[in-house]
C-alpha cells in the first residue's frame, strides 16, 4: 500500500469513529438521564396527589362554608314570619271639617 491511501483511510476512520463515539455518548447520556427521571416520577407522582388533595380539600371547605353563609342569610333568626308592615288606615287620619 502507498502512504496517501494510508492517510486517507486512517481520515475515513478517524471521521467514522468520531461519529460513532459521539453518537454512543449521546446514547450513553440519554439512557442516564432515563433512569434518573424514572426513578423520580413515583415521587412526583406522589407529590401532585397530594397537591390535588390539598386543593380539593380548601375548595371542599370553601364551598361548605358558602352554602352555611347562604342558608344562614335565609334563616330567620327566631322562626316566626315577620309582621306585615303597617299602612296609614283613613280613620286614623284627622278629618278635617270646614268652617270650624
Amino acid at each position: 500500500m502507498e502512504r496517501p491511501e494510508i492517510v486517507v483511510l486512517l481520515l475515513v476512520g478517524l471521521l467514522i469513529g468520531t461519529g460513532v463515539g459521539s453518537a454512543y455518548a449521546r446514547a450513553r447520556r440519554g439512557w442516564a438521564d432515563y433512569q434518573t427521571v424514572r426513578k423520580t416520577v413515583p415521587g412526583a407522582r406522589r407529590a401532585a396527589w397530594l397537591l390535588i388533595k390539598v386543593a380539593t380539600t380548601k375548595i371542599g371547605v370553601i364551598a361548605l362554608l358558602l352554602v352555611g353563609a347562604v342558608a344562614y342569610a335565609a334563616a330567620d333568626s327566631d322562626g316566626s314570619p315577620a309582621p306585615p308592615a303597617q299602612t296609614p288606615s283613613p280613620a286614623a287620619t284627622p278629618s278635617v271639617r270646614p268652617g270650624r
